[in-house]
C-alpha cells in the first residue's frame, strides 16, 4: 500500500485520495480560437515530469494540491488547496 505524508492530517493511505486532474490555466473562454480550445482540452505532453495535480481526500473534504513526478510515481510535496485555482495553480 502506498501512504502519503500529508503536512497537515499525516501519514495517510494513498486509497483515501481521489485524482482530481491535472492544475492547468484555462485559455479564456471569450477570446480563444476553436483550434487552441481543442489543443488545451485534447492535447497533454506526455513527457515524464513533476506536475502539479489536484486531489481530493475523501474523510476530511479537504482538497490538495500534490507535486507528482509522472516517471517514478513519487509525490515531492503536498500542499492544502485553502485559496483555490486562481491564487493556488
Amino acid at each position: 500500500m502506498k501512504f502519503i505524508d500529508c503536512p497537515p492530517i499525516g501519514r495517510r493511505a494513498l486509497s483515501e485520495f481521489v485524482y482530481g486532474g491535472l492544475v492547468k490555466h484555462e485559455p479564456d473562454h471569450e477570446s480563444v480560437s476553436e483550434t487552441v480550445w481543442a489543443e488545451h482540452v485534447f492535447y497533454r505532453h506526455s513527457h515524464p515530469q513533476i506536475q502539479k495535480e489536484w486531489w481530493y481526500h475523501r474523510p476530511t473534504g479537504m482538497w490538495f494540491f500534490f507535486e507528482r513526478d509522472t516517471l517514478t510515481d513519487v509525490i515531492h510535496h503536498v500542499s492544502v488547496a485553502t485559496k483555490g485555482y486562481a491564487n493556488e495553480a
